[in-house]
């Protein structure tokens, strides 16, 4: 699933990896991908998609891949979901139209579509982290990106989730989040984070991508590896200008 450039997270984390001479190696994950090659994965991500193509990936992640991943992730395996992506992890989705299409429960949310397509999430975002992320050096806490949503996405509002407190990522600055309620953008549970930024999320916000990247290290080698400096002076002036 790629919508709205989503691909170019795997990108940005694949050139990040490699000016600091990481060796990064990209599986693309289908319906045919085997259970054991996603288990080997240091880092997930997961975009958005059209209808069609989020129904078909939709009944493979609930029905064979989803209990993968939310086992990885509660072991702390970094993840990035993306706008679908990000309403599979939640407990269900409600349509406006039928009935609701269970989640992975990987995260403590759900998703309600109003049903009035006049009043979708649509246009540009700037948002300012709320949650620590412990590896963002950089003192810059504001994150952009661009949302097209329909479905209205709360947090913590299930009394019977078994799952522990999924904090929001970001508090809302210009444009709508989760919900364009409650002034809140995203989640993070446990090394995974949940948007609705597309954009891509992560060339527009290098700390983010290097947060994702140091925690896939410290899984997997079992220690903090502090990541070299890179010149992101391009970066940080795009991000600027979109501010």
């Amino acid at each position: 699933m790629s919508t709205y450039g989503d691909r170019g997270n795997i990108i940005c984390l694949e050139k990040r990896c490699e000016w600091r001479g990481i060796e990064a190696r990209v599986t693309q994950v289908t319906l045919e991908t085997p259970v054991r090659e996603l288990k080997s994965c240091d880092l997930i991500f997961m975009g958005g998609a059209q209808d069609r193509q989020q129904k078909l990936a939709g009944d493979d992640f609930l029905h064979h891949k989803g209990p993968v991943v939310k086992a990885m992730v509660e072991q702390g395996v970094p993840a990035l979901f993306v706008c679908a992506a990000y309403q599979f992890v939640g407990h269900y989705y409600q349509p406006y139209q039928g009935d609701k299409i269970p989640g992975a429960g990987i995260f403590d949310l759900y998703t309600v579509h109003p049903g009035d397509q006049k009043k979708r999430l649509i246009g540009n975002v700037v948002a300012e982290l709320s949650c620590q992320l412990s590896a963002v050096s950089c003192q810059l806490k504001t994150i952009v990106g661009f949302e097209n949503h329909g479905g209205k996405t709360y947090l913590n509002e299930n009394p019977k989730s078994q799952i522990p407190m999924t904090k929001p990522l970001a508090k809302v600055i210009k444009g709508f989040g989760n919900n364009g309620e409650d002034g809140y953008e995203g989640a993070v549970y446990k090394n995974s984070i949940g948007s609705y930024f597309h954009g891509p999320l992560l060339p527009k916000n290098p700390h983010i991508a290097d947060w994702l990247i140091a925690k896939a290290l410290e899984m997997k080698y079992g220690k903090i590896i502090p990541l070299e400096n890179l010149d992101d002076s391009l970066e940080w002036q795009a991000h600027s200008q979109m501010l």
